[in-house]
């Protein structure tokens, strides 16, 4: 019989919108979490928002939530997977998407990194875990007058992590990388996901510790990515705390469940790596703003990629 991991609370994020698969990346993460036989966490202390739930106004009261139903000695495991962008022009400010965002209102529509941070302060517990799948190609592309950057890390949040001890903040990529979606989820919450499942357990005494689990997904993303997505982490100041049981309780893992026993299917081939990467590094050099990676359709292989993004920021 399982015991639950009582002190474990969450919040997991699916945005979905123009990233549908981000939905299902947050019903996997979070049913990993809730399952007796591996995380135990008690299901009601479980928040899962997706697709039309995942609004601003119920991410905030989300986050309240755990600020008022937490404490000191509680584990909280904060999951956001959508996009995040790096906005600079007259001021400079980095804004997580929620599901309905207005790109003409996002200081209503939109949560910026300071408010976000003010939001993650609230919440007592000295172990927290912040976890971003959020640098994948797309989004913004009609706000004139600001340079636009997909960033996997508030910038304010990273300022608050800084000094280590309980509290971690992992992003799925490097800011000029993509991350890549693949079957059955993506590749970075399918390495969160086999990480909490035993996969990354230094010891086996039954418990997934933070920093455990962040250097599992750094080696495991770019094995599946021809090496062309690496996690962002800072845990050299980090404590090792305890994350969520990896087996109900038990000391054996016991890996992942039968449906996810499949091999990972990266929907992007190795070739297109390549050529997204370099057209992202060319539009953030050279345009007014990043446009829509995955419509960049009159952009080919052997291209003069400089020429021909200096020439459609020109048209835009």
């Amino acid at each position: 019989m399982s015991d639950l991991f009582e002190q474990g609370h969450a919040c997991v994020i699916g945005v979905g919108g123009d990233l549908p698969s981000t939905v299902d990346d947050a019903k996997g993460f979070a049913k990993i979490l809730k399952d007796p036989e591996r995380c135990a966490y008690p299901e009601s202390q479980v928040q899962v928002l997706t697709g039309e739930q995942a609004s601003r106004a119920n991410i905030i009261t989300a986050l309240e939530t755990l600020a008022s139903t937490t404490n000191a000695e509680s584990t909280v495991l904060v999951y956001f997977s959508g996009h995040g962008y790096q906005l600079s022009g007259a001021i400079k400010s980095y804004f997580l998407m929620p599901h309905g965002y207005d790109s003409k209102d996002l200081s209503e529509t939109a949560i910026s990194g300071s408010e976000f941070v003010g939001l993650l302060k609230g919440i007592p517990a000295q172990k927290l875990l912040v976890l971003f799948d959020c640098c994948h190609a797309g989004g913004l592309s009609d706000l004139e007058g600001f340079q636009i950057a997909k960033a996997p890390l508030p910038p304010e949040a990273t300022k608050m992590f800084a000094n280590g001890g309980g509290r971690i903040m992992i992003g799925s990529s490097q800011p000029d990388e993509l991350s890549f979606a693949a079957k059955p989820y993506s590749v970075f919450t399918y390495a969160l996901i086999k990480g909490l499942c035993g996969e990354g357990a230094v010891k086996q005494d039954g418990y997934i510790r933070a920093a455990d689990l962040a250097m599992y997904a750094s080696s495991f993303v770019p094995s599946k990515t021809n090496d062309k997505q690496h996690p962002v982490l800072d845990i050299e100041r980090a404590d090792n705390f305890v994350l969520a049981y990896y087996a109900g309780g038990g000391l054996q893992p016991k890996g992942l469940p039968k449906e996810l026993e499949q091999p990972l299917e990266v929907e992007s081939k190795s070739e297109d790596f390549n050529k997204v990467n370099k057209i992202a590094d060319v539009l953030s050099q050279n345009a007014k703003f990043i446009t829509n990676i995955n419509e960049a359709s009159n952009f080919r292989i052997g291209d003069d990629i400089t020429h021909k993004a200096t020439s459609n920021t020109a048209e835009s």
